[in-house]
């Protein structure tokens, strides 16, 4: 039966690159894994072997290092459009490029005597990006994992369907909890528009994420997410996409009667599995999804 080649990239994953800028006694630290991937021009590589179009996966990892040196690193994005620029402009065999990076975070320990060179991870979320070039049109999104929220009262869960196998009993005072994977596109998509300021935009999409977590009165974690997504395209003009994977973090109250004693929504068990996952899309209107579903494709 015959056969044709299909979609195809390669490249060097998880380039890990800690790069530090010396300013003076103060440092200051940036910690990725940068994954890079590469398609274009790739069928006779798959066919017959030969490498003629095949620029190597090492020279992709060395191209991490050198760019942290040659251009630093201003923010995850701004180091995904640098590698993606380059990869496409510099081999003509090459189409796309696609950039993923985690971020990690630490904090400066403030500390007596000369110098600001200490820090101790962060216990935050991991940051995301995704920067993609097609050697016309970008695509950037970005994004995290691993933000856990929680909030330990005005929360609510009643009214739903109940059938012979339902055994949840209605909550009027509960504990919302969830670990927040989300992710953001951006609406600048060619180098004629101004770009983002990557960092400012990052942290202002995380605190409404968060004000719109805490000053929500919810009625579901449905609710809640979208409210989230919502408070973003509200407020930050740069983007027209939000999705949101979260799970329920289930805290059940503890039966005390055996003990003799009332909880008064005091004491909860944190069950971790199985757990329900909410998932939702929130968009500008008028723009279309492209966020895949499943995040952990991004």
């Amino acid at each position: 039966m015959p056969t044709i080649l299909g979609q195809n990239q390669y490249g060097k994953a998880e380039n890990r690159v800690v790069r530090i800028t010396r300013d003076g006694t103060t440092h200051h630290i940036k910690d990725l894994n940068v994954s890079v991937a590469l398609s274009g021009d790739m069928d006779e590589v798959h066919y017959s072997g030969s490498n003629a179009n095949v620029l190597p996966t090492d020279t992709t990892k060395n191209t991490v290092y050198a760019f942290a040196k040659e251009h630093g690193i201003e923010s995850a994005e701004q180091f995904g459009v640098h590698l993606a620029r380059h990869f496409v402009t510099s081999q003509e065999p090459i189409h796309r490029a696609r950039i993923r990076i985690e971020e990690y975070s630490w904090e400066r320990i403030e500390a007596a005597g000369e110098g600001r060179h200490s820090f101790v991870r962060e216990g935050r979320e991991t940051r995301l990006a995704q920067i993609t070039f097609d050697g016309e049109k970008w695509e950037v999104v970005s994004g995290l994992k691993d933000l856990t929220v929680l909030n330990s009262t005005a929360s609510e869960f009643w009214g739903y369907v109940k059938d012979r196998y339902t055994t949840l009993k209605e909550a009027y005072d509960r504990i919302l909890a969830t670990s927040v994977s989300g992710r953001w596109r951006f609406n600048w998509t060619d180098d004629e528009q101004e770009m983002p300021d990557w960092e400012t935009s990052y942290e202002e999409t995380r605190k409404h994420m968060l004000q719109a977590f805490a000053e929500t009165y919810s009625l579901s974690l449905q609710q809640t997410m979208y409210q989230m997504g919502a408070r973003i395209i509200d407020h930050r003009d740069e983007i027209d996409e939000v999705r949101f994977s979260l799970p329920n973090s289930h805290h059940f109250l503890v039966d005390m009667e055996p003990f003799g004693l009332k909880n008064d929504n005091e004491v909860y068990f944190a069950a971790d599995r199985p757990y329900g996952l909410i998932e939702a899309t929130v968009l500008r209107d008028g723009c279309e999804a492209r966020i895949p579903v499943d995040l952990t494709n991004l």
